[in-house]
């Protein structure tokens, strides 16, 4: 008996027909990144994988975390023979220590005898037999016990939910708006749990805010690169702008004219580096710049598409997403960004594009764009 990691893919890659072949090839790809500080080897056996390790334990850490894998679990492979499954079966369930099981078997090699159904009742009276004081509840168990017989067997109780969504790279590329805060490294993630490549730009306000809230945004990144393999991340110096902003522009209109030219530079950014969208953590409604009109007016300075996946999303359902991908801790560290240090006291929540453009032609624009994009920090993490 051998115990290997058995890999099951996200339902979604079986639906992608002729493509299928590619998106399997990217997800092993993805998967030997990952494993690259590991020594292992990846198994097939009619159409799954498997992956064998001595650090097995460390292993499922790393690959429970690739997009485009569903559920991981560690199984035991025997012999395609049914008094070893028997055995390992009540091995298993003797261990668990549960009153209640279930039975579920998937025959792939339809050489052996007997159908999936036969098997599984077959194995749930060699278990009822063997073990006192022990029940079969098909509708509510404590213990499912899967076998699934292919090439060799494998037996198993225990399941690792994984990420999910699609394989990392296969849906284009974008540019994440990362701030300080608990949202931004939320949208990165479901874009990134969606195939697209994530790049990230911070916009940093020295000396207004300290090298703690770049180093903390430095974090959230490499906490995201846990995910993604790699990431590039652009620091953008912002007092100047911010600084011009406040010194000619209305007051109320701060917030939304600091918000286009994040666009703009984050537009120009993703244009030079031939990146395809750019990605925000807004919320409608969260905040006074995030209004319908607030949202609009901001939009309108980028010329490529900007996707918003948190848009609907209840800010206690994207602090739980938070907490559960591992950025929450980080984010809500009290080193405040640009985005909180000039707020001014009562901002315009309903801005209108021609007025607040109006506002901006005091302003040397394309100057102020250009000279942030060209002294830009890269680092990539």
């Amino acid at each position: 008996m051998k115990e290997l990691l058995m890999v099951k893919y996200a339902p979604e890659i079986f639906l992608k027909g002729l493509n299928k072949g590619s998106f399997e090839r990217k997800l092993k790809k993805n998967i030997e990144k990952v494993l690259a500080d590991v020594k292992y080897e990846l198994i097939t056996d009619s159409g799954r994988w498997f992956i064998y390790s001595e650090n097995l334990e460390k292993v499922v850490e790393k690959v429970k975390k690739v997009f485009g894998i569903a559920e991981v679990c560690v199984v035991s492979q025997i012999e395609r023979d049914f008094n070893l499954i028997c055995e390992e079966a009540l091995r298993q369930i003797s261990d668990s220590g549960y009153k209640t099981f279930k039975v579920e078997t998937n025959r792939a090699n339809k050489s052996f005898p007997g159908t999936s159904q036969e098997i599984s009742s077959k194995l749930g009276a060699y278990i009822l037999s063997n073990i006192e004081n022990i029940q079969v509840d098909v509708h509510n168990p404590e213990c499912i016990l899967n076998v699934e017989i292919r090439e060799d067997a494998y037996v198993y109780s225990k399941r690792n939910k994984a990420v999910g969504g699609m394989p990392y790279e296969t849906n284009g590329s974008t540019l994440l708006l990362l701030s300080g805060g608990i949202d931004s490294p939320v949208a990165g993630y479901l874009m990134a749990r969606r195939g697209v490549k994530i790049n990230a730009v911070y916009f940093h306000s020295h000396p207004y805010t300290s090298e703690r809230a770049k180093d903390k945004v430095k974090e959230l990144a490499r906490l995201l690169k846990e995910y993604t393999g790699s990431l590039r991340l652009f620091i953008v110096p912002f007092t100047d702008i911010q600084m011009e902003i406040i010194e000619k522009c209305p007051d109320d209109e701060l917030t939304i004219i600091m918000r286009r030219f994040m666009a703009a530079i984050a537009n120009n950014l993703a244009e030079k580096h031939k990146i395809q969208s750019l990605t925000t953590g807004e919320s409608i409604g969260q905040v006074a710049s995030q209004t319908m009109e607030g949202l609009v007016v901001s939009s309108d300075a980028a010329s490529i598409p900007i996707f918003r996946p948190l848009i609907a999303m209840d800010k206690v359902d994207i602090m739980d997403i938070a907490r559960q991908i591992g950025t929450y801790e980080t984010s809500i560290l009290p080193y405040e960004d640009c985005c909180t240090i000039f707020v001014p006291k009562h901002p315009k929540t309903k801005p209108i594009l021609g007025l607040i453009k109006n506002s901006e032609s005091k302003l040397d624009v394309e100057k102020l764009i250009n000279d942030s994009v060209e002294n830009a920090e890269i680092i990539d993490i």
